[in-house]
């Protein structure tokens, strides 16, 4: 299995590569929000293009991205049917879920952030 190590530095968000660790970040109080996405997506590639000023100014969450295709029982549970999407959690539950056909701009992305607010 290769290290991403070079991806985590490239771009805000850290990987998540377990169930258990997934399960782990989102039981916490902090708000958590998880990218899933998928390699051979090219709406997932465009999302990377934009998403670091989006990471940065909405720093209350702790980002993370989560490969669909390694962990498909995680993105089947909360009903992540396209990709790419956002979802943010705390204490174990899904509060947001931003869906895959409305999260294709920066514009979408900082509209269905700010609506958590």
């Amino acid at each position: 299995m290769c290290r991403m190590e070079s991806k985590e530095s490239e771009y805000l968000m850290k990987i998540i590569t377990t169930a258990e660790q997934f399960n782990e970040l989102i039981a916490g109080d902090q708000k958590v929000l998880v990218k899933f996405y998928a390699g051979w997506c090219p709406d997932c590639t465009r999302m990377n293009m934009f998403i670091d000023p989006i990471i940065e100014e909405y720093n209350q969450y702790d980002w993370y991205e989560l490969n669909r295709d390694e962990l498909p029982e995680i993105a089947d549970k909360y009903d992540v049917m396209g990709i790419p999407s956002l979802l943010i959690f705390q204490n174990g539950e899904k509060l947001a879920h931003l869906h895959s056909a409305n999260a294709k701009t920066p514009q979408q992305v900082t509209e269905f952030l700010s609506a958590q607010q």
